[in-house]
């Protein structure tokens, strides 16, 4: 079986089919933006209100499905097929292992809506929710919970472990299509794989900019907040430019370690940034607080999942595209992404510890972020001094970590620091988003040409930038709801040659056993090789039975029961 890397070095240096045709929908999508704004942002919105008012039922339905397959894949009788070869051992230690799911759940989201989301559940609850400001606080947090939990990680195990049996089990290039070979065969390799790599790479893409557009948002909400610069769409768009640079000479003079410097260096940033707030703040509400509320979102977990506002009605329905049907599109949009970088780093795993380390892992140390930002605000909010949210009970979402931020000790110095957060964050996204969107882009090759990568890191600045200006934020989410649309399809897919190919080989290594059970004992039970069909029993074993069965010197039969 040939190694990713043998596979990819005789690919071509693009993929014709795959790479004009979602360069072509992307650049005329950005120039429909950019040169009529106003249009696209009308469009954006009657395409939202249909997807949500049409499909929010099943954004719901299929982000619970997937939560529930991957449980199933990773606690039945195929949780012990390993990620790899047999004789493979993990690449990486359990403890790097999970410091790299850290990193892969690490992004500028969770900056951008560590605070604002819980406060914006908090000072406007979903339809139906009612009760005293400390039950709307517990009730914020589960909320939010609920968007960073167990169903995001769910959508990225579909696609991770999909792609992690595809490259490291098959040796497979690193593309999308491979996932699907189970099931559509040879058909990957012509126009079904092509329109499967195209839907996954424009999906990628959109991902990508909405993340890049809420980090620049917020960057420049901070600058206002520190007195440096006054946030508008014309700052915005230098934003972009300036980190889009830094984007470009990382890719074109290749300083691989310096991008893995500065992801580190954010990792530990972001952790000393927790750290003192959970100590300068109030720490035995916070610790508290985390127990409590991972107990209520256990607690009210299905309903959760399964909450379509359907007795809510127009509200409900708004509130709905706002949030989590614009979570479960996001999450999805993002999939490709994600779960190609994790199932790179899940070589010699078994499908049960894959599973569990994906969904526990960042899962838990997600939620530890929203209860130390997202608790101390609410703190604030309940107990003083308060104000981070408005008389009219508006959350200024962008900038409501900052406000939070300036009222502990050392704000100003904490506002520095989340600041350079947010934009390493820029950098590395965008320098990795475009590494994966090259390897689709490019057949699945490991090290794609530079250009390539060039390429689409203007791509997504040129996305973001667009997106801002035909709508800002509501554009962000519009584009992540109906990007999902095409791919979750793909991803329902994934999940059926996931279940073919598990059991495939589930099956084949039951006869292999029952093989060398008949090889060695059988015929001790009086289990007769020639009563088997070939493929269970190889023809030199059969004449192993027969020998045996002509010098055996008793025709008593065994009294042993198998």
């Amino acid at each position: 079986m040939p190694s990713p890397s043998s596979t990819s070095s005789k690919l071509p240096e693009v993929a014709r089919w795959v790479f004009w045709p979602a360069a072509i929908v992307i650049l005329v999508f950005v120039a429909f933006a950019i040169f009529f704004p106003d249009a696209a942002e009308s469009l954006f919105a009657g395409i939202q209100a249909g997807i949500v008012s049409n499909f929010n039922w099943y954004y719901v339905l299929i982000a619970a499905f997937f939560v529930v397959f991957s449980l199933w894949v990773g606690f039945s009788r195929y949780g012990d097929i390993k990620l790899g070869k047999d004789d493979d051992e993990p690449e990486f230690s359990l403890g790097s292992w999970f410091s790299l799911l850290f990193a892969a759940g690490m992004g500028i989201g969770l900056v951008f809506y560590g605070v604002g989301e819980p406060l914006s559940h908090f000072a406007n609850p979903r339809p139906g929710v009612e009760g005293t400001p400390s039950q709307l606080a517990q009730q914020a947090l589960s909320q939010t919970y609920l968007h960073w939990g167990v169903h995001a990680w769910a959508i990225y195990v579909v696609v991770g472990l999909a792609l992690a049996y595809a490259i490291h089990r098959r040796g497979r290039p690193v593309s999308i299509r491979w996932a699907l070979e189970p099931l559509l065969g040879d058909r990957v390799r012509g126009g079904w794989g092509n329109l499967i790599d195209v839907v996954a790479l424009v999906g990628t893409l959109f991902g990508v900019a909405t993340s890049l557009g809420l980090g620049v948002v917020q960057i420049s909400a901070g600058l206002e907040s520190a007195g440096i610069i006054a946030a508008s769409d014309f700052v915005n768009i230098i934003l972009i430019l300036v980190i889009t640079g830094a984007v470009l000479f990382s890719v074109l003079s290749g300083v691989a370690k310096g991008m893995k410097w500065l992801s580190n260096i954010n990792l530990v940033l972001a952790g000393m940034i927790v750290l003192f707030i959970l100590i300068v703040g109030p720490t035995q509400f916070l610790l508290r607080d985390f127990v409590q509320s991972i107990g209520a979102y256990l607690q009210g977990f299905v309903g959760l999942s399964f909450n379509a506002a359907a007795f809510s009605g127009e509200a409900g329905e708004a509130w709905q595209a706002t949030w989590t049907t614009f979570y479960w599109g996001w999450w999805i949009s993002w999939a490709p992404f994600v779960g190609i970088f994790i199932a790179r780093i899940s070589r010699g795993r078994t499908v049960r510890q894959f599973v569990t380390g994906v969904l526990l892992v960042p899962t838990l140390i997600t939620f530890l972020w929203f209860s130390v930002l997202g608790g101390t605000a609410l703190y604030s909010e309940l107990n003083g001094p308060g104000g981070l949210v408005g008389r009219d009970g508006s959350v200024n979402v962008e900038g409501a970590l900052f406000a939070m931020l300036n009222q502990l000790p050392a704000g100003s110095i904490l506002t520095i620091g989340a600041i350079i957060l947010i934009a390493v964050f820029f950098v590395t996204s965008a320098d990795s988003g475009a590494l994966v969107m090259s390897m689709i882009a490019s057949g699945g090759q490991v090290e794609p040409k530079r250009w390539i990568r060039a390429f689409f890191a203007c791509v997504t600045s040129a996305l973001a930038i667009a997106l801002l200006l035909a709508g800002g934020l509501q554009a962000l989410q519009t584009a992540a709801i109906i990007i999902a649309l095409p791919f979750s399809v793909v991803m329902l897919l994934m999940c059926w040659a996931v279940a073919i190919a598990f059991g495939n080989e589930h099956r084949a290594f039951e006869k292999a056993r029952r093989a060398a059970f008949l090889a060695s004992i059988g015929s001790h039970y009086g289990l007769d090789p020639d009563q088997s069909d070939d493929a269970t029993v190889p023809a030199g074993r059969r004449a192993i039975f027969r020998r045996r069965k002509r010098n055996s010197t008793s025709d008593e039969p065994p009294t042993e029961v198998f």
